[in-house]
């Protein structure tokens, strides 16, 4: 590139104009019989967010110094208050209880209502193997639990119940004409499925 190119003598800046920069009003102080110019900003409370009051520096120190945004509110409103300030005031859900998402899982009740077109949620399978639903594996007490019954940990609620219900009839005494000799084990079987119901397993 030429500087020297007389295709830049003919380039002509205007000179910057000098403006007069534009001076706001000045506001007189807000509070009463105050004539002096109020320069400071003083917000006017809660639930008048973005609003100020204009004052002059003696009135805006007078008027920080007695400020209390929770004025008014109860301890427990406070309390709620510092609780939603954590997440800026936005709700918000526990992990895992959100019900749009229960879908997802394979066991979930709103199962049919995802839209899955590929097949990704769906239960996986291997060649011509079976699709297997995943189940919670139980502890040693259920497991001990489960062979009271008769049962071992691959049982279902169902299974549970119909075993319950045919091992009470067999070994209660009104059915045995008054026999006795089974209450024992009537007895172990009865908390067996107590516990198991505890766990959702009965």
């Amino acid at each position: 590139m030429n500087l020297n190119s007389r295709l830049f003598d003919s380039i002509r800046v205007k000179p910057a104009q000098k403006t007069a920069a534009a001076t706001p009003a000045q506001a007189r102080c807000d509070y009463p019989g105050c004539a002096a110019t109020g320069e400071f900003r003083a917000p006017q409370g809660r639930d008048r967010e973005g609003q100020f009051f204009c004052f002059c520096l003696d009135h805006v120190r007078e008027y920080n110094a007695s400020y209390n945004y929770f004025n008014g509110m109860s301890a427990e409103d406070v309390a709620v208050y510092q609780r939603d300030a954590l997440t800026g005031h936005r709700p918000t859900w526990t992990m895992g209880a959100n019900r749009a998402a229960k879908g997802f899982r394979e066991d979930g009740d709103d199962a049919a209502t995802v839209r899955d077109p590929l097949g990704m949620f769906r239960a996986r399978t291997h060649g011509d193997a079976r699709e297997q639903v995943k189940r919670p594996k139980v502890g040693v007490a259920a497991v001990k639990a489960l062979d009271q019954l008769g049962l071992d940990d691959s049982a279902d609620q169902g299974a549970v119940k119909a075993r319950y219900k045919e091992l009470v009839k067999r070994l209660h005494p009104d059915a045995n004409g008054g026999d006795r000799s089974n209450e024992d084990r009537l007895r172990e079987i009865i908390r067996a499925y107590k516990y198991l119901k505890t766990l959702k397993l009965a």
